[in-house]
């Protein structure tokens, strides 16, 4: 009985302890600084995603328009990552994309469509998920910040493994019974745990918070919870304390308690859930970018859909693209770029402070404009 069942389990065992061998192998750290040529893959998607990509595009055009010149700097740009050629393909990532990115240090990603269950698609898995998985990309960091409602959040959220890791191996028992799974390893959660205290350590943060249902899921959540004590207790200056994801949730809304977090370290799932809410606090979830770190390669996103309905709707130049110029700033940091990135983000803010917006409601400005705009205001920043 259930045989089949314990056979695919059996294999998803097996692959995850194959997982557990590489990550023990621990690959060198690439070291941007001392790197000749930087190569930047421009990926664009699918749906709203080319045209939000090509205005960050060209952002970073100006803004590294000495080192492109130079060779220094490379913007390689990836197609085919479409949901039509990976429905053709019948994979999250088809073989020649995946080895153009490879062929990269770090990616500009737009959003992708990844079908629903009930759409009649193929079961595709996630392009996000696939290429962190494939890329190793075991630490999911988004920045939020809001001075008027006094909060400065820097979320770390566990990447590779978690309700996402296996997410479309679930089994179907009979017509009354499906099971998932959900995955931790201890070396996947040290290396996030320990990537959020040394963020913290070197960004002088006084506190680490842990994300959790430790009390209900006790085995997976449990050993994440366990280690992440294990490995505070490295830092001694540094408060850690932790939080269940429901009533972590309410209490990024409690206005006189939010305040107090700096530094959030979660699973997978949660760290999804907990992402996208602080964005929406920060002022949307069009605000903010998210960076996919690993050892060897990163990849930087827009967080927010590919909204084909904009498309059938001949809607996409109004497209927000400031999530994705945000994961462009989180890119430059990442290879070295610091103050290029302060410009393009000081020349974002005064935008968005002087009224710039993008939508087709109001007859405000398509994102074509507001990239030109953005390139302006930098250019009065480097006159001053």
């Amino acid at each position: 009985m259930f045989e089949k069942e314990k056979e695919l389990f059996g294999e998803l065992l097996i692959r995850q302890i194959e997982r557990i061998d590489k990550m023990k192998l621990c690959e060198e750290i690439t070291d941007y600084k001392n790197k000749k040529k930087i190569i930047i893959g421009i990926c664009g998607g699918d749906g709203i995603g080319p045209i939000i990509t090509l205005q960050a595009k060209k952002i970073l055009e100006y803004a590294l328009k000495e080192e492109l010149e130079q060779g220094k700097i490379i913007l390689k740009d990836i197609t085919g990552l479409t949901i039509e050629e990976r429905i053709k393909e019948n994979s999250a990532i088809p073989k020649k994309v995946l080895k153009q990115i490879k062929e990269c240090d770090v990616i500009l990603k737009g959003p992708t469509t990844t079908p629903r269950k009930g759409d009649n698609l193929p079961n595709i898995e996630s392009a996000n998920v696939a290429m962190r998985k494939e890329l190793d990309l075991f630490a999911n960091v988004r920045p939020i910040k809001n001075s008027k409602l006094n909060i400065d959040w820097t979320f770390f959220r566990e990447n590779t493994e978690g309700g996402y890791a296996v997410g479309k191996e679930g089994i179907n028992i009979n017509e009354d019974l499906s099971v998932d799974f959900t995955i931790t390893t201890k070396q996947g959660s040290e290396r996030i745990i320990r990537s959020a205290f040394e963020y913290a350590r070197k960004n002088n943060k006084t506190k680490v918070t842990a994300v959790t249902k430790a009390n209900v899921i006790k085995t997976t959540d449990g050993k994440f919870l366990d280690i992440f004590y294990k490995i505070a207790s490295e830092y001694k200056n540094i408060e850690a304390d932790d939080w269940y994801i429901d009533i972590m949730s309410a209490k990024l809304l409690d206005k006189e308690r939010r305040s107090n977090f700096q530094v959030i370290v979660a699973p997978n799932l949660y760290g999804d859930i907990l992402t996208d809410e602080a964005a929406e606090i920060q002022g949307g979830v069009g605000t903010a970018g998210s960076a996919n770190i690993g050892n060897k390669y990163a990849m930087f996103e827009a967080i927010h859909g590919s909204a084909p309905r904009m498309v059938e709707e001949k809607r996409e130049k109004y497209a927000n693209p400031t999530s994705i110029i945000k994961a462009a700033i989180l890119l430059l940091e990442h290879i070295g770029y610091n103050k290029k990135a302060k410009v393009i983000e000081t020349a974002l803010e005064n935008c968005l402070n002087n009224g710039i917006r993008v939508n087709s409601r109001d007859k405000a400005y398509t994102n074509e404009v507001f990239a030109e705009k953005i390139i302006e205001e930098i250019q009065d920043i480097e006159r001053k």
